[in-house]
């Protein structure tokens, strides 16, 4: 299978598993997945993958449901959920940071097969692990403010598209940039750090459009009594 159909069969799977976890589990289902998806995220970003005839990297997928689920909640239970919700996620990352860095402090033995693997995966740069965070928790954070403007602005499900379209792809604009300018800030020319910039942002560009029906499937969800008060 090519690539291409790859990529959205596994982005599909990956909505599909949010709407699963948010129908059995709720609110809490979504707080769980943030938390997931963060650290997910950020080990599959380490693979990179030919997509569309560039390279980008597989973690886009997970990142972007982060983004989605705080969406959800920020429509149906108000802004103070998302935001306790972005510093769930942020705060598994950085617990996941620190124990793996830890982790790999420790000596392996004399037949450990793992310690390899587990520095590829873990061993990363502090630049990059800065950019990761810090891209992370102001991107979500805006993603999270913009959503609650655009609500006020955009009323009703007939423009739920707008409100979750607009928040996503502007955040994820962002995040990109941030994660770029630091992570890669010094590593490549000029001209090749603004292709990896828009090759990055062009994939996340194309979950954002990805994920539009499953807000709207979520919404269709009742089970709990929701939350407008706005944090």
């Amino acid at each position: 299978m090519a690539n291409e159909w790859l990529w959205v069969l596994f982005a599909l799977v990956n909505f599909t598993l949010l709407l699963i976890m948010y129908r059995i589990f709720g609110r809490f289902g979504l707080l769980v997945w943030i938390g997931m998806a963060t650290v997910i995220a950020n080990i599959q970003v380490v693979k990179t993958i030919e997509l569309f005839g560039v390279t980008a990297t597989l973690g886009n997928i997970i990142y972007g449901t982060a983004f989605l689920a705080t969406d959800i909640l920020n429509e149906k239970y108000g802004k103070k959920a998302a935001k306790q919700a972005v510093w769930m996620g942020f705060s598994t990352l950085i617990a996941m940071t620190v124990m793996m860095q830890l982790a790999l402090l420790f000596t392996p033995g004399q037949e450990d097969i793992a310690q390899p693997a587990l520095r590829t995966l873990f061993g990363i740069v502090p630049q990059i692990a800065i950019g990761s965070l810090l891209a992370y928790i102001v991107s979500q954070y805006f993603d999270v403010w913009i959503y609650s403007k655009l609500k006020r602005l955009f009323h009703g499900d007939r423009w739920l598209w707008v409100r979750n379209n607009g928040s996503t792809m502007i955040s994820q604009l962002l995040d990109t940039a941030i994660f770029c300018g630091i992570a890669f800030y010094g590593l490549y020319p000029l001209d090749i750090w603004f292709e990896i910039f828009l090759t990055t942002f062009f994939i996340k560009f194309l979950v954002a459009i990805i994920d539009t029906p499953f807000l709207y499937i979520a919404k269709r969800f009742n089970h709990e009594k929701q939350i407008v008060r706005e944090g």
